[in-house]
Formats: C-alpha cells, sequence, structure tokens
C-alpha cells in the first residue's frame, strides 16, 4: 500500500465524563475502504467529524492527508470530501443545478471531463433532472448527495451511513458507485448496512 491518506493513533473522544469512544487507531491510503461500524450512540458520526475537522479529540491525533483537519481551510475541503448526518441538498435547486454548480466549483469530476447528463444518468436522477430537490423522494436526495460527494476531485472521501434512504435498487448502485469511487481514493464509511461492509470494505473498525 500506499503512503497512508487518513490516520488516526489512539483516538478518544470524551463527553463531559464519559468516553464517547476511546483508543481507535485507523489508517486508510488511496484504494483502500474502511467501515466503522457499532450500535447507535458508539460514535460513528461523531469520529466521521473528527477526521473532518468539525469535532476535536480528547486524546489521540488525527492526520488527514498529512495535515491536522481543518473543514474552514479551502485547501483542505478541495482535497476531502464529505457527506455526513446533516448534509443536505439546496431545495430549490434541480439536481441539474447541483451538478453544473459543483461542476462550476471543482471541476469536472475525479478524472476530469464529466457531464452533467452522464452524472445524472448514471445515479438514476436523469428522468427528474429538472424536479427542484425539495420536491425529490427522500432516496432521490440521497441519491443527489452521494454524487455530489463522489463526481467532484478528492482524494479522501468521508461518508456517513451512505445507505441511508435508499432503496435495494439504491443499495445495489450504490455499491457500483463506491466500488468505483475507491479506485485512487481513501474511503471511510460509517455504516449499518452489513451487505456494503462486505461488498466494499476491505477493514472494519468496531466502535
Amino acid at each position: 500500500m500506499g503512503v497512508d491518506c487518513v490516520v488516526a493513533d489512539g483516538v478518544g473522544l470524551r463527553l463531559g465524563q464519559r468516553w464517547l469512544f476511546r483508543g481507535v487507531d485507523l489508517r486508510v491510503s488511496a484504494g483502500e475502504c474502511v467501515a466503522v461500524v457499532g450500535p447507535n450512540g458508539s460514535g460513528k458520526s461523531t469520529l466521521l467529524r473528527c477526521l473532518y475537522g468539525e469535532e476535536q479529540v480528547s486524546e489521540g491525533h488525527v492526520v488527514v492527508e498529512g495535515g491536522i483537519p481543518d473543514e474552514r481551510s479551502a485547501e483542505f475541503r478541495r482535497a476531502v470530501s464529505v457527506l455526513l448526518d446533516d448534509s443536505d441538498t439546496f431545495a430549490e435547486l434541480t439536481p441539474r443545478q447541483h451538478v453544473e454548480l459543483l461542476l462550476g466549483s471543482f471541476g469536472g469530476g475525479p478524472d476530469g471531463g464529466a457531464e452533467p447528463e452522464d452524472l445524472l444518468s448514471g445515479a438514476g436522477l436523469d428522468g427528474h433532472a429538472d424536479v427542484p430537490a425539495g420536491r425529490l423522494s427522500a432516496g432521490q436526495r440521497r441519491r443527489l448527495l452521494l454524487l455530489g460527494a463522489t463526481a467532484r476531485p478528492h482524494r479522501v472521501l468521508l461518508l456517513d451511513e451512505p445507505e441511508r434512504a435508499l432503496d435495494a435498487d439504491g443499495r445495489r448502485w450504490l455499491a457500483e458507485l463506491l466500488a468505483e469511487a475507491k479506485n485512487g481514493t481513501a474511503v471511510v464509511m460509517a455504516t449499518h448496512h452489513r451487505a456494503l461492509v462486505r461488498a466494499i470494505a476491505d477493514r472494519v473498525v468496531t466502535l
């Protein structure tokens, strides 16, 4: 394997007198996917926020792309793409407008030259390309968010329960999407979906 893109050594986070998690070790190189699993309340989402720099660990240290995570840094945001539990679409914008905004901000996808029509078709959203996102179903909005996270250039991909709101067809599409997305990318996903873990993850960390 190459250089680790994501490193967590002895990471712990304390809430008051209680440790949410402690002693977490994580290393992810480009081309690898690590699944973070555990019961509700074990800290999976919070760990992802620590990797993105939205939360500060209480002990241990985190390094992402060679530095301390800082979601306020434009350079860091260009390298790290994220879908967290509070991520949402712009209700008044259509999927086509979302994708055009994405490509205008970051450029044409990890391999360059991506076309909005191709991206929307791949996500099964071509029939709803001009419908405001606020009128889409929960599953369609989730596909749009996943498309946004994976289509833009990035070297690290952080996903919190990417399978949420997806039906069986959507979960199959997700597995295919992530199999392609982790090519050259370090992926960390928090998930409850065992089939997705079996299909995609190279290693598992349990909280």
